[in-house]
């Protein structure tokens, strides 16, 4: 019987890892023996999940205007117990937007009926949030930020793993949202072994303090794990925030 999921990848190639260099690029040995170069969308540090010689799995455009056909998707971590990490951070969005048109979330579900993406807000209108979930006028409208999260110290899952004055700006702009919102900042967890999340006072200090500043002023916070499988990524459900 086939396993049902939220996403489903395209049909995809294994290999390893050789190197990753100028942020957006990998160069990658497939199981077949070819080398080639994928493009690597996510561009910060990648604490912990870009070990060389580590399992991978890359999917394969047939665009012929790309550059680079091949993107990578996953890599393996923790030999102990394998876990998939999801790579690519073109996902994520589109994964929530489908978890929310389909009311996945509880604790969201049945608060909204539209899902809107990439709206613009804010005072100048120059900013612009990852979705915007509206329902009947005595509801307040939802204003939910995404942000994907790979770093994790055992079954801790920790954001963000480097400094990161857009992901403050973005802390700041949901608290300055009118109580007439409300204001959603989700983390995207990005593989299945974290049971725990918390903001990363080692990488960013200032985010850290703005992440409870935020929670302080009624900013939800749901950390949502999945798991990630060459076949397709499903959603577990919420982890539980460690305040130590």
């Amino acid at each position: 019987m086939n396993q049902s999921f939220l996403y489903e990848y395209p049909p995809l190639l294994s290999g390893r890892l050789k190197r990753r260099y100028k942020r957006f690029l990998a160069d990658i040995e497939l199981d077949s023996g070819e080398i080639i170069t994928a493009h690597c969308a996510n561009t910060g540090p990648m604490l912990g999940v870009s070990t060389v010689g580590s399992r991978v799995q890359v999917s394969q455009s047939d665009n012929p205007k790309r550059k680079l056909p091949y993107t990578w998707e996953m890599i393996e971590v923790n030999a102990e117990k394998p876990t998939w990490v999801g790579i690519n951070t073109n996902l994520p969005n589109k994964v929530i937007k489908i978890a929310l048109e389909k009311q996945l979330i509880p604790e969201l579900a049945g608060k909204y009926h539209q899902v809107k993406s990439e709206v613009k807000f804010g005072k100048d209108q120059k900013s612009r949030i990852d979705f915007v979930l509206t329902g009947k006028d005595s509801q307040k409208p939802i204003y939910l930020e995404v942000k994907n999260t790979t770093l994790a110290e055992k079954d801790l899952a920790l954001f963000p793993d480097t400094e990161t004055t857009r992901g403050q700006k973005h802390l700041q702009e949901l608290m300055q949202l009118p109580s007439t919102t409300q204001p959603v900042m989700l983390y995207f967890v990005n593989r299945d072994d974290c049971l725990f999340f918390a903001p990363s006072q080692k990488y960013d200090p200032i985010y850290t303090k703005l992440f409870y500043q935020a929670v302080n002023q009624g900013v939800t916070i749901l950390p949502c794990r999945f798991t990630i499988s060459p076949q397709g990524i499903n959603y577990l459900g919420l982890a539980e925030m460690n305040n130590e």
